[in-house]
């Protein structure tokens, strides 16, 4: 059985204080994690070596892929990196332009990167969940950025917020590792980014869809069947049928795709679909942290045969959009050597950025979380687990 982490309800409202004070501690159910909660711990409590710049790439990526049907065809990517840490930050809201949704986190926009020519950072790509957008995960973004590492974030095209949702980037999952490739290509090869980047050490994190998204990269093998076979039996859950589905003018809004699109698959969309099973390894990621990651269903006891890298796991107790008895803790059984964090009361949407004032009553059911609930806190606690385990795994040789 996985290891498994969790937080006792107390220990939020120790967070609240102690993240005011610089510091998250942990509570920890399993006595045999002490020295990973102490490590992690450790991390949030030095004072960030970093600030952090923001920039971006517009990537047109070398090789024939497949679009999903998205209006933009380019991978539209967000670099979170160190720089000096005298350079001023500037403080940002998340949005559309004049309907901020979320807090981001200060950075220096396009500032230069720390260090001299011959320093390198490890690097974190990052994948969004259905209908998100790079910026969805910011504070992760920053507080890896903040200590040492470029991340890198895609709009993955026809599943992002920023243009109209398509069916075939509803529906063809698997193709959203190859975004990530073909971003990691672009990102070595690039002139200011490619010479700071250390290649041989690169993971991968992702949220919701994301988190599926980083465990097919990871070597994770998908089953459109099995899953298809779930949502039409009588143990299908809200899975099978995602809030982000009503964007989807004239398909079905059933996650499995059961129920065919209208206008027919494309023959496009039949070859991606017939290698939905296919292997999406991308040998260049050595590690790989999900959170909440969903389509659990699409997994069986075959599909991480050939991942043999460390992955860790991280979700919420009280997760009603991505249930964690068909998704984390399913995949958590098939990968006995994944570590599992299960944080109390966090819902699903609990890991996107935290909201603005303005936009939490309009938009509750994304903002609002449950009684006693510290978003902030969770992401503290999250973030403090994904630096712990990228410094162990991405350490240098």
């Amino acid at each position: 059985m996985p290891r498994v982490l969790a937080m006792s309800g107390s220990s939020f409202l120790l967070a609240r204080f102690m993240r005011r004070a610089l510091c998250l501690a942990v509570l920890l159910a399993a006595p045999l994690l002490c020295a990973h909660a102490d490590e992690s711990a450790a991390v949030v409590t030095r004072p960030a070596p970093w600030h952090v710049g923001l920039g971006s790439r517009v990537v047109h990526p070398a090789v024939e892929r497949n679009w999903r049907g998205a209006t933009t065809r380019q991978l539209l990517t967000q670099v979170w990196y160190p720089v000096a840490p005298g350079t001023p930050e500037t403080p940002r809201e998340i949005g559309r332009p004049g309907d901020p949704i979320f807090r981001g986190q200060p950075v220096a926009s396009d500032a230069s990167l720390a260090g001299d020519a011959g320093t390198r950072f490890p690097l974190v790509l990052l994948s969004h969940g259905t209908g998100g957008s790079a910026n969805d995960q910011d504070w992760l973004a920053s507080a890896l950025a903040a200590h040492g590492y470029i991340v890198a974030a895609v709009n993955h095209p026809g599943n992002n917020e920023l243009e109209p949702l398509t069916r075939e980037g509803f529906l063809l999952w698997w193709e959203r590792a190859t975004d990530l490739s073909n971003v990691l290509d672009a990102l070595l090869a690039d002139p200011q980014l490619g010479p700071h980047i250390d290649a041989t050490r690169i993971g991968a994190a992702g949220f919701s869809l994301g988190g599926y998204t980083v465990l097919a990269l990871a070597g994770a093998r998908t089953d459109v069947n099995a899953l298809e076979a779930f949502c039409r039996s009588p143990q299908a859950d809200a899975i099978c049928h995602p809030p982000e589905a009503k964007r989807l003018a004239g398909a079905s809004s059933d996650a499995s795709g059961a129920s065919a699109p209208h206008p027919p698959p494309t023959p496009e969309m039949r070859a991606s679909f017939a290698r939905s099973g296919d292997s999406y390894r991308d040998a260049r990621v050595r590690a790989v942290f999900a959170i909440a990651p969903a389509l659990g269903e699409a997994f069986d006891a075959d599909a991480f045969k050939s991942v043999s890298i460390p992955v860790a796991l991280l979700a919420g107790t009280a997760d009603i959009t991505v249930p964690p008895d068909t998704n984390v803790r399913r995949i958590a059984g098939f990968l006995p050597q994944a570590s599992l964090t299960m944080v109390p009361g966090a819902s699903h949407y609990t890991f996107l950025d935290t909201c603005l004032p303005v936009a939490a009553e309009r938009l509750a059911r994304i903002c609002k979380d449950g009684p006693g609930v510290d978003r902030d806190a969770v992401h503290a606690l999250a973030a403090s687990e994904a630096l712990a385990f990228f410094n162990r795994h991405l350490a240098k040789p």
